[in-house]
């Protein structure tokens, strides 16, 4: 279930957001996700907001499918880069064998807890045998909203795990740190990759 509050505060800062993250590069996880992936492999950029990674993937020569549930931020992304982004939520995800890889950096965090479980195996549906999962999370517990009116759910390292082993992923990389966001505080993170065993 998509979080009005939360999707009503990207569609009004989508600008604001990018702004605040545009580096002009790709990160480091980014870099090494799309190390993992086959030339001109097809990839669902998942929550993509200003689809910033969609136009690395493109520039190494991917083919992103950029998607978000904001309104807000396809229309910026389409409109800045023309990318192709188009809106789809967490729950729509109905796609069978279709990419080598998913891109969802920092945006399951905004589905509630009890319903990771089947965003977690409508991934692996979507992706080819073999194909590789990112995700980046804030590790915590429980869910709350941030000062801006996100909704945010928190996972330990270990419900990560779990989580991704239920949906047949075999994990092959995850790392914690810790980072300051658009709300302004310094949360603790896990970025966690996966192939597809079965």
């Amino acid at each position: 279930m998509t979080d009005p509050k939360t999707i009503a505060f990207y569609d009004g800062a989508a600008d604001q957001y990018d702004n605040c993250f545009d580096s002009g590069a790709a990160s480091t996880a980014l870099k090494d996700f799309m190390a993992l992936l086959p030339d001109g492999g097809a990839v669902l950029d998942l929550g993509c907001g200003p689809a910033r990674a969609s136009v690395q993937m493109r520039k190494v020569g991917l083919k992103p499918d950029p998607v978000d549930a904001s309104q807000g931020m396809i229309d910026l992304a389409n409109e800045t880069h023309d990318i192709g982004a188009r809106l789809l939520t967490f729950d729509e995800i109905d796609m069978v064998d279709a990419y080598d890889g998913v891109w969802a950096n920092f945006s399951l965090l905004h589905a509630p807890k009890p319903d990771l479980p089947k965003h977690f195996a409508a991934i692996a549906t979507a992706l080819r045998t073999g194909g590789v999962f990112h995700i980046g999370m804030k590790t915590g517990t429980g869910e709350k909203r941030d000062h801006i009116e996100r909704l945010y759910t928190f996972v330990t390292v270990e419900e990560l795990h779990g989580l991704m082993k239920d949906a047949g992923f075999e994990i092959i990389f995850f790392e914690e740190g810790s980072d300051v966001g658009f709300a302004g505080t310094n949360d603790p993170f896990v970025n966690m990759r996966a192939r597809k065993i079965a």
